[in-house]
């Protein structure tokens, strides 16, 4: 997975892994970088655009907005959620976590973008991306073997 606050570092990164034939995970950082990743057709996952967010008085931010949406669909990029990161944040902090997450699942069914849910069985992956607002067909595809 690459962590890299640099978009220059993340390219690099990107395309090694590319030559070697490897899935490329990148993990979100703030809007701009997420927006060039987006970008590039070669990505096949970002990780964690629900974490990153400040929210305003009367808006969240969640990360993603319908113009990424549609990138992550036109280049088949899917929207990771890594349960596991959620699940050790405190009770005040997930459950903003989980609101930003119920506005990316929502944005997901509008454009059609791919969203899946990382460390957890298929069941649950159905059940937290039915239970926040996504289809059951998204549900069925949240899961990644």
């Amino acid at each position: 997975m690459i962590n890299t606050k640099n978009i220059n570092e993340a390219r690099k990164e990107i395309q090694r892994l590319v030559r070697s034939s490897e899935k490329v995970m990148v993990h979100a950082q703030d809007d701009d970088f997420n927006r060039k990743i987006f970008e590039i057709k070669d990505v096949d996952m970002v990780v964690g655009l629900e974490l990153n967010g400040r929210d305003r008085l009367k808006q969240r931010d969640s990360g993603m907005n319908e113009v990424i949406a549609k990138l992550a669909k036109l280049n088949g990029i899917v929207i990771g959620v890594d349960v596991d990161r959620i699940n050790g944040l405190g009770a005040l902090e997930k459950g903003k976590v989980l609101g930003r997450l119920r506005q990316n699942v929502k944005l997901c069914r509008r454009t059609g973008a791919k969203i899946v849910v990382i460390g957890v069985d298929r069941k649950d992956a159905s059940g937290l991306v039915v239970s926040l607002g996504g289809s059951t067909v998204q549900g069925k595809m949240a899961y990644l073997p």
